[in-house]
């Protein structure tokens, strides 16, 4: 298929003029491999290297693991799609990390070209990161909240579960990992109703717009009480909103695993590369 073909039709089915983004200021370190495009809007296209594409990788992040599990299955003309261009560890003093260099090189020779949506695909649809979760967890979508570089990139739905403390146990069965509870509420879930933020959504913002709702669940996947998060806990404390992380990565990615869908609707074979969370998310 031609790659023209499928970069088109991403753009015109998830990229709308309203949405922003700012990673490739902080990509210098791989900056000759970055497309203008992306230069300049930081969706979309990352790294040009092909015309014709074959198969479709999907991934959360661009982790050495991932590329080169590419490179050591020999795939050629094959386009990885992720819904990040730079790694994400908390445990490091710098969270985002780029892509290797020498990794990058072997793309470039063997035609595979990167594509993300980070914004595009947190904003509310079928396939968005919030939405995703919520579909894992049997939540019904009410509506799409969490203002965030154009996007509404949450959403408030209902559960079926009656107290936080099944409702972790069901987001812990259905991310394959323990969770974590921060109880800082009452352990009935009134009406059932939570919102649900994929991946770095415990934040003031986020909390203030569920109170509007009268929401006290928070749903999301980093939810550490360090240092830089400490103001956000005090918040949920003084307002008793009760909050449960599942990692980063863990939260993302079922709208990666539901883009795999998408490819294969357009006709390209598709296959999700599984990463790893990071714990210390929680």
């Amino acid at each position: 298929m031609r790659a023209i073909y499928v970069y088109d039709k991403l753009e015109k089915d998830f990229i709308s003029k309203d949405l922003s983004d700012d990673w490739a200021r902080f990509m210098g370190e791989v900056e000759e491999y970055i497309s203008d495009n992306f230069k300049e809007r930081s969706m979309g296209l990352v790294c040009d290297f092909t015309k014709e594409i074959k198969s479709v990788y999907c991934a959360v992040f661009p982790t050495n693991e991932v590329m080169e599990k590419l490179i050591e299955d020999n795939v050629k003309d094959a386009m990885l799609f992720l819904h990040h261009p730079s790694n994400w560890d908390i445990r490091r003093s710098q969270l985002f990390y780029q892509m290797d260099r020498e990794l990058l090189e072997k793309f470039k020779i063997n035609r595979i070209p990167i594509y993300i949506l980070h914004v595009p695909l947190d904003n509310y649809s079928e396939y968005s990161t919030s939405k995703t979760l919520a579909d894992a967890l049997d939540i019904v979508v009410e509506k799409p909240f969490k203002k965030y570089f154009g996007s509404l990139s949450g959403v408030i739905g209902k559960t079926q579960c009656s107290t936080i403390e099944e409702l972790q146990d069901r987001y812990s069965q259905v991310l394959g990992h323990k969770t974590k509870l921060y109880c800082y509420g009452k352990s009935d879930i009134l009406a059932g109703k939570v919102a649900i933020v994929a991946g770095g959504g415990n934040s003031i913002d986020t909390v203030s717009e569920m109170l509007e709702e009268d929401v006290k669940v928070l749903i999301t996947g980093i939810s550490t009480d360090i240092e830089r998060y400490s103001e956000v806990h005090k918040f949920e404390k003084d307002n008793k909103v009760n909050v449960l992380g599942g990692t980063h990565y863990s939260s993302e990615k079922f709208a990666c695993l539901k883009m795999c869908t998408y490819f294969e609707k357009l006709g390209l074979s598709s296959t999700f590369i599984h990463g790893e969370p990071v714990y210390e998310d929680m």
